[in-house]
């Protein structure tokens, strides 16, 4: 019993999560509520059985154990509030059990909290990274990599825009057609690293997520940037099957079998850039999805038009200016001009990505490129420090033997 217990966690317990969010207003009790809950099941269950509607079950189950936690704590007055808040919500809407599975089939849980995280009132970054690691379980690491801060400056932010939320007493709700906008770009750019993650730990379903809620925004707000991210994604992971080798090796992109990149996602990925392009108000998601387009439309790496993509970067740096971008594109001009012109324009731009190990990996492959081995060697050494995932280490300490003979 407690195995059907433990399967129903996996598959259903953020969903539980969100519903008990909404209803309790709290990310901190409704975690409580969620765990009550689920003991619970595995203490009741296997004597009086399953309920017709085990997720139903769990919410009111997990609900009930958090008003009377809350009753049982009593030591501020505010949770008082809260529980009389709690129990509210029931009585304003009778049979919200039954009516549960009908709301639930038409709204996506992770994307509604996504969007309710993703508050006006918090500074961007804090609510990105709120929302990456209360609600999309990546871990504090991770976050801060992505970031490019240290992991306890990134928690730091995290707290506080935790407390700022409970001190302001904004409501965990989904917001109106006419909000959602201001929202927008928050959640695009968390739907993008949540990708980022995937594919970079090889870690499928975190990039299967990332693309199931592209998708939804996409049916749901079908703007440039929107289709723009939906293009990005699927044409990245387009090449998923070739990125590595059945041992879990890194295959670099120049030395990928084509023949084993998806050539159905690359089709819907290009038709979806087209379309970001050709609309008014594109941007940086869509100039990237433009970028990736020309990668799969290459019959080979050697066929690649880096004069396109140097200049579909020099337009994404006027919109977007930022060192990755710039690294980027002095990759895209090395592969145009020589490694020495890309090396001119990476070398100054090391000093201000120091904890980025793309930074020094590309410097590396450059100088390796361009004959320069005792360069090279210093700028593998100090990317496989950095590199956060393991596969990556490992190919940048093989790329190292390699140039030092």
């Amino acid at each position: 019993m407690n195995e059907i217990v433990a399967t129903l966690y996996r598959q259903e317990s953020r969903r539980v999560f969100s519903t008990l969010v909404r209803l309790l207003g709290s990310f901190d009790v409704a975690e409580d509520a969620l765990h009550d809950a689920f003991i619970a099941a595995s203490e009741q269950w296997p004597s009086q059985g399953v309920p017709a509607n085990p997720v139903a079950w769990l919410v009111s189950t997990g609900r009930f154990k958090a008003i009377d936690r809350i009753r049982r704590e009593r030591r501020f007055v505010a949770l008082d509030e809260a529980a009389a808040q709690a129990e509210g919500v029931a009585d304003e809407a009778p049979g919200w059990e039954q009516r549960w599975d009908e709301r639930e089939a038409i709204e996506d849980d992770r994307l509604r909290l996504v969007f309710t995280c993703c508050h006006p009132s918090l500074a961007e970054e804090a609510r990105i990274a709120l929302t990456l690691r209360e609600v999309c379980g990546l871990t504090t690491e991770a976050i801060a990599s992505a970031f490019l801060i240290a992991t306890p400056t990134l928690a730091q932010r995290i707290v506080r825009a935790k407390a700022k939320l409970a001190a302001a007493r904004i409501p965990y709700e989904v917001p109106g057609a006419a909000e959602r906008p201001a929202r927008l770009a928050s959640v695009l750019r968390v739907v993008y690293l949540v990708f980022n993650e995937g594919h970079s730990a090889q870690a499928a379903g975190l990039s299967d997520e990332a693309i199931r809620l592209a998708r939804l925004l996409h049916a749901l707000l079908p703007e440039p940037e929107v289709i723009g991210l939906l293009a990005l994604l699927l044409l990245h992971d387009a090449r998923r099957d070739a990125r590595a080798t059945a041992a879990g090796e890194l295959v670099p992109l120049e030395e990928q079998d084509r023949s084993r990149w998806n050539r159905g996602a690359i089709a819907e990925g290009c038709a979806l850039a087209e379309a970001a392009l050709s609309q008014r108000g594109f941007g940086a998601y869509a100039l990237q999805a433009a970028i990736a387009a020309v990668h799969g439309e290459a019959p080979s790496a050697a066929a690649t038009d880096w004069p396109q993509i140097v200049g579909l970067y020099d337009a994404l740096l006027l919109i977007e200016p930022s060192p990755v971008i710039a690294l980027n594109r002095a990759v895209a001009v090395a592969m145009r001009d020589g490694p020495e012109a890309g090396l001119a324009l990476i070398e100054p731009l090391l000093p201000a990505l120091p904890g980025y190990h793309a930074a020094p990996a590309a410097a590396a492959d450059l100088c390796r490129r361009a004959g320069r081995l005792h360069d090279a060697q210093a700028h593998y050494r100090a990317a496989a420090a950095l590199a956060r995932q393991e596969p990556e280490r490992r190919f940048l300490l093989r790329r190292l033997a390699e140039v030092r003979g």
